[in-house]
């Protein structure tokens, strides 16, 4: 169950409902008021105030609907609650986390601000409309000025800190004009003000003293409903990042149980081909035979090798610590090693870095062996995406604290939802026998484990490119 509203900027049609709630209970208030007071109020100037109000909420929930159908979304969602969410909601989290942990933390990006903006207008209309109301019916001695504070706090959960902020201060500017002047009303204005232009009307102590305590009040309501927020945002998203983190460690629990069996129901067929192979081999030695039958005896060596290093790379790359042995090695060599189980190695380029050769000697420290198969992975993976005369192209570079390999293929590209499920296990977009769907995601547990990143870019018809980054950590201490 989510620790705020299903959107973490707060739900749209909350602020609908809310807005839906003020025009009524307005309605019914301004009904009564001509009843309980002697002073003549502007009923019809009111009256309009509510009707602009009902219009533009109207407006709002037409705009809601809309957006809904749009998106394809059900009528009891709302449509921009994940708008608002991307808008806000993971920046405020992002910043609250720098100014906690002092890191940053990559976030999606923004995919849309008009949600955000159409909510900031409405609180902000809503908060003139109010002091317009106040300003006809007796102004700061009037008790619904505490609504001031009610549109705050709903501020502080909707919209992000600065347009928190700026309502705050819409809120003070507008208990500034009540303060000097507003239409006296019987029963409610204490101490009418003695000049009536507001422009050269002075404060008294009573009011310097409700202008403070107003201030003071809007102040800290903003700071700390504003922070509260942030925190169950930032909670939420690390429940939610948690989840995922669970979901993929039994994913990955299921895979080391699946690799495991195989290796171990693989093993003893293998080995019986294997000593059937080398045995026939050995008879054969000596007796006349046709060229074809010493290549094919090769070939089956060859292969019974390659399901070998197979098994044992998935293992490595599934979790299994014995399989991951760390070692000192270079940048070089890692490519080096990479390259070694890659077919077809003549379509593959290496794009060095223009006038510097001194990646190949940069030192790094992770499991080689592991970290090769993952980037063999993606080589194979652009190999079997591009036809048989286009090359690989693998690019190279040492930029900072980390090392970047691209993997560009002159392939079809992936489209937006092959993208979006580009990793996720058994999934697969090759011919059946070519691939179960498992490479791309143990690359990315792999690359992910050691802190790095893993990204693809893709244009249908223009190949796609998938961008590695290490980081280059320091060996570890002898204490270590």
């Amino acid at each position: 169950m989510p620790l705020i509203a299903p959107a973490p900027l707060g739900s749209s049609t909350w602020l609908l409902q809310l807005r839906t709630f003020a025009i009524v209970g307005q309605l019914i208030t301004i009904l009564f008021a001509g009843l309980l007071t002697p002073t003549l109020l502007p009923i019809s100037a009111l009256l309009v105030l509510v009707i602009f109000t009902a219009i533009t909420n109207g407006a709002y929930g037409w705009w809601l609907s809309r957006a809904e159908r749009n998106r394809g979304k059900s009528p009891t969602e709302s449509a921009t609650d994940q708008a608002l969410s991307a808008a806000g909601a993971e920046a405020e989290a992002e910043m609250f986390s720098q100014s906690m942990d002092g890191h940053a933390n990559v976030l999606s990006e923004f995919k849309s601000e008009t949600p955000l903006r159409v909510a900031f207008v409405l609180m902000a209309m809503d908060l003139i409309t109010l002091t317009a109301m106040l300003y006809l019916t007796g102004g700061a001695d009037n008790p619904f000025s505490l609504f001031y504070l009610v549109n705050i706090a709903v501020g502080g959960v909707i919209l992000t800190a600065p347009l928190t902020w700026t309502l705050t201060g819409l809120a003070i500017l507008g208990y500034v004009v009540l303060l000097l002047d507003s239409w006296s009303v019987a029963g409610l204005t204490i101490q009418p003000a003695v000049t009536p232009g507001w422009l050269i009307a002075t404060l008294d102590l009573r009011d310097c003293g409700m202008l403070f305590a107003f201030v003071t009040c809007a102040t800290v309501l903003s700071y700390f409903v504003t922070r509260i927020s942030r925190q169950l945002r930032l909670r939420e998203r690390d429940l939610r990042r948690s989840q995922s983190e669970r979901a993929d460690a039994m994913r990955l629990e299921g895979l080391t149980t699946l690799a495991a069996g195989a290796a171990h129901e693989l093993a003893s067929p293998l080995s019986a081909i294997d000593v059937a192979c080398r045995e026939l081999t050995r008879h054969l030695e000596d007796i006349p035979k046709p060229k074809s039958v010493d290549e094919d005896l090769s070939l089956i060596d060859g292969q019974l090798l390659m399901c070998r290093q197979i098994l044992s790379r998935m293992r490595a790359a599934s979790g299994d610590t014995a399989a991951q042995r760390w070692n000192r090695t270079t940048l070089g060599d890692l490519i080096d090693t990479a390259l070694e189980g890659i077919r077809d190695p003549h379509r593959v380029e290496i794009v060095e870095p223009f006038g510097d050769a001194s990646w190949e000697d940069q030192p790094m420290w992770l499991p080689e062996e592991a970290v090769a198969q993952a980037i063999r992975n993606l080589i194979h993976n652009g190999l079997d995406a591009s036809d048989q005369e286009q090359s690989v192209a693998v690019e190279l570079l040492v930029d900072g604290e980390e090392a970047r390999l691209q993997v560009r293929d002159q392939g079809q590209g992936m489209s937006e939802e092959v993208l979006g499920r580009a990793g996720d296990p058994f999934f697969t977009t090759k011919e059946p026998g070519r691939g179960i769907g498992l490479g791309l995601f143990l690359t990315r547990n792999v690359i992910t484990r050691l802190g790095g990143t893993l990204k693809f870019d893709s244009t249908p018809g223009l190949g796609t490119v998938a961008t590695v980054r290490l980081p280059l950590p320091k060996e570890p201490t002898a204490a270590e």
